[in-house]
């Protein structure tokens, strides 16, 4: 009777562990629109090289997405770690807020330039429910 109590009650807590895990959707590809409901999360990876002072300076309607932790994460490619110079991705994590549709703009530029016309930019469509 103890082990089936004990089996139950790891069923349950695997159950339980496994109804909270979400998968947060990446995207990195612009033609690509994001539809999402109110309250969930979604990434937005770009390559990134901050040791040339560039990287991806985002804006968007901040009434609409809340971007978690207040700015992006950065992660050096592991097939190049070590090298000096190396390049890696830069991880745009967001929360929705509102529905409607809005648009998250990208400019992989040096923050304390003036972006020249030749800077990369990038705009994502949000589709929020």
């Amino acid at each position: 009777m103890k082990r089936v109590l004990i089996l139950l009650l790891v069923v349950v807590v695997t159950l339980g562990l496994a109804a909270g895990c979400t998968v947060v959707k990446t995207y990195d590809d612009e033609g690509q629109p994001i539809d999402i409901g109110v309250g969930q999360e979604f990434i937005i990876a770009l390559g990134s090289n901050p040791t040339t002072g560039y990287s991806w300076q985002a804006s968007y309607d901040e009434t609409m997405l809340e971007l978690v932790g207040g700015e992006p994460t950065y992660e050096a490619d592991e097939t190049e770690e070590g090298v000096v110079g190396a390049g890696g991705v830069e991880y745009f994590r967001f929360l929705t807020l509102e529905p409607g549709e809005t648009e998250i703009t990208l400019v992989y530029a040096r923050p304390w330039e003036d972006p020249p016309p030749q800077d990369e930019t990038k705009a994502f469509t949000v589709n929020i429910e």
